[in-house]
């Protein structure tokens, strides 16, 4: 176990548990010193990936939110750079040998309740690609859980595709981020796979995805007009070569579920200053998706 400082002042350390005699880590940024009843964000990096990579690779953004918010960050670990997540139609070692990622991810939660004065009753979780498809099925498995969810370039699986046994009823509110231009999981919907030669199978569109989250909370889905982003995620209303759409689902009393559409987009985890190669499509600086997840579960510490 190994702590040291990060930037924005937290603390970084690195911890791991015992899940079915497999070892399991994560790495843990919390400020210092953590308040008491501190809010939870988990993140699930995406697939061939590890919680350091997609830390680089997002510029330690997410970091951010221990300072700003007062959040415990948590970013888990799969097993051989793969989650067992939501679909049927995988081929990763984690599927193949059923490795239980929710169990994973309840003793995360866990340990950080009694450990680190975490909020049980604050805990979002929010995942990129195979991680945002580990996070559709937290939100079928356990959603009591979580208070709310992120999901960035993965949409919900088709109905053959879906692997949670159990599905319970629990509406929280939900962030959808989806790039138009990804070549990975396709906006518009279909088949996933990564340059042909990985198959995830056939998932929903983004839109159809906002809308199944939308009558999964109990809303009445109609026409939603979707508009121009603005607000301090945005730069400022979308980039010119990428502008943001933004599509709400709203009725009270039910959670909200939100679309933000990168229009040529691709698959990212939409930072300030990245830039993809053309494999993935690219992402024109677009959107700070973490501000946007950090304002949408009302983190934001207020002063």
């Amino acid at each position: 176990m190994r702590t040291a400082r990060a930037s924005y002042g937290a603390v970084v350390r690195r911890e791991s548990l015992d899940i079915g005699g497999v070892r399991r880590t994560f790495t843990l940024v919390r400020p210092g010193p953590t308040g008491v009843n501190a809010p939870v964000v988990l993140v699930f990096h995406g697939a061939y990936q590890s919680s350091t990579t997609l830390r680089l690779a997002t510029r330690r953004a997410f970091d951010a939110m221990a300072n700003t918010s007062g959040a415990i960050v948590a970013y888990l670990d799969s097993h051989r750079r793969h989650w067992n997540d939501a679909r049927v139609d995988t081929s990763f070692a984690a599927r193949t040998t059923g490795v239980d990622d929710v169990g994973f991810t309840t003793a995360v939660v866990d340990r950080l309740v009694r450990r680190h004065a975490a909020d049980a009753s604050r805990v979002h979780a929010v995942g990129f690609s195979n991680g945002g498809y580990l996070v559709h099925r937290l939100l079928h498995e356990i959603p009591e859980r979580l208070a709310g969810a992120a999901v960035i370039s993965a949409t919900q699986p088709a109905a053959g595709n879906f692997a949670p046994r159990a599905s319970r009823l629990h509406p929280l509110p939900t962030l959808i981020i989806h790039g138009t231009g990804d070549r990975v999981v396709p906006y518009g919907g279909g088949r996933v796979s990564l340059g042909g030669r990985h198959s995830g199978g056939r998932c929903l569109s983004a839109q159809e995805t906002a809308e199944y989250y939308a009558r999964r909370n109990g809303m009445d889905v109609t026409a939603t007009t979707g508009r121009a982003a603005s607000g301090r995620g945005v730069y400022p209303t979308g980039s010119r070569r990428t502008p943001v759409e933004y599509t709400e689902y709203r009725q009270h009393p039910h959670p909200p579920v939100v679309l933000y559409t990168l229009h040529g987009g691709g698959h990212a985890v939409p930072t300030p200053g990245r830039t993809l190669g053309s494999l993935l499509g690219q992402d024109g600086r677009s959107l700070d998706s973490v501000r946007v997840i950090e304002d949408f579960f009302d983190l934001t510490r207020r002063h």
